[in-house]
């Protein structure tokens, strides 16, 4: 497959970084990065060399006002300039913004910097696609500087305050990851999926799918949750694509020392267990260890149902029908890959036959309710005359 040179101005920003990140994966695709700081015979290379640029480069919060466009409109222009010298037209994937319609110093310079590669194209015939970005969030986004979200998850993950102006105040926000599959496509480096991120391998503009709606106050109210997960080892509800990457985010703004938690474990003399996670939509996860020849269990449940797979030692799982029947057993060992279902209606138990400690994880379809807990005491192997 013949390869495909990329030049990326902005590649030290935000998105110039996920972009990059996409960009390694692909085989095919050398990279040419610029930024702030790089000679400037990179960027001349890239120019001269550049099958597609993806031009991110860009201020929205300078120390002094004309730097809007003297990088914003002015180096845009200049690469449009230098690219008709060169008698070159490589495809143009350009990072505007939904503030290019308004009238700030901010706004006015992007949509200027657009009409001017709206130029180039016709002048040329080479494809530009512009994206007008709404708030984008994801990983390695600046805090405290021009993204709330950023600003929300650096600050609550290091237990730091936060201000809400109005918490009532209405957001739409795209996801980074999103942003960089749709120019990526637009590029017609990556294929475009049915369901996936929004695209153009046309000219002109293109917009990046999905937009999440959320408020501040929620926007705080769902972080704040996330802190508080390794207290009730609640996780959020993943078939939510918006919290999904919000949980991701939140995540990469830890720092290296606080990757890491314990468990509460609760001991008696049968071992040691711990709640690992809990969900509402599913349920828990637990894990125990067992000293040998104990057994856990002897209990049956109306409604829920668990799984038990055991990932160190030997055991066997017993059941039997409350309403009668023989016992019956189910071998299983650390060495293999095994889960047992446990239904309703059934008591059950596991002991541990080896001369090791067992190690077992169990799944549950419920987050344990003590004041409905379906769970009631039975033994499996009843004694002889009972």
């Amino acid at each position: 497959m013949p390869e495909t040179t990329v030049l990326v101005t902005g590649a030290s920003g935000f998105l110039g970084k996920n972009l990059g990140a996409f960009l390694r994966l692909k085989a095919n695709v050398q990279v040419i990065g610029y930024d702030i700081g790089s000679p400037p015979e990179v960027l001349e290379e890239g120019l001269g060399e550049a099958d597609v640029i993806f031009h991110l480069a860009g201020v929205n919060r300078p120390q002094k006002v004309e730097e809007f466009a003297e990088v914003n409109t002015d180096f845009t222009a200049m690469l449009c300039e230098k690219l008709q010298t060169l008698d070159r037209r490589p495809a143009i994937i350009f990072s505007s913004s939904i503030q290019a319609d308004q009238d700030n110093p901010y706004g006015v310079s992007k949509r200027k910097a657009e009409e001017r590669l709206l130029v180039f194209a016709q002048q040329t015939g080479a494809r530009v696609v512009i994206f007008r970005l709404k708030n984008v969030f994801g990983k390695w986004c600046r805090p405290n500087y021009n993204s709330v979200v950023a600003t929300f998850c650096h600050n609550i993950a290091h237990d730091l305050p936060i201000s809400i102006s109005d918490p009532a105040k209405a957001l739409e926000l795209v996801y980074v990851d999103d942003v960089c599959q749709a120019m990526l496509q637009a590029a017609g480096i990556e294929q475009q999926a049915s369901n996936g991120p929004g695209g153009s391998t046309a000219g002109g503009y293109a917009e990046v799918v999905p937009v999440f709606t959320t408020t501040l106050g929620r926007l705080a109210e769902s972080i704040r949750s996330f802190r508080a997960f390794r207290q009730s080892l609640q996780v959020p509800a993943f078939d939510d694509l918006f919290l999904k990457n919000l949980y991701a985010t939140y995540l990469s703004y830890l720092e290296p020392a606080d990757f890491a938690y314990g468990l509460k474990v609760k001991t008696d003399n049968r071992g040691g267990l711990a709640e690992f996670l809990k969900s509402q939509s599913l349920g828990q996860v637990f894990v125990s260890h067992t000293k040998p020849g104990v057994t856990r269990g002897n209990h049956y449940h109306h409604t829920k149902t668990e799984k038990f797979f055991v990932v160190q030692g030997r055991a066997v799982i017993r059941f039997r029908h409350i309403l009668g029947g023989e016992v019956i057993e189910h071998y299983v060992s650390g060495r293999e890959y095994k889960v047992v279902d446990i239904p309703p209606g059934y008591t059950h138990s596991i002991e541990n036959v080896s001369d090791e400690e067992l190690v077992t994880f169990f799944w549950a379809d419920e987050v344990f309710d003590p004041e409905r807990p379906d769970t009631f005491f039975e033994e499996v192997v009843k004694e002889a005359g009972s």
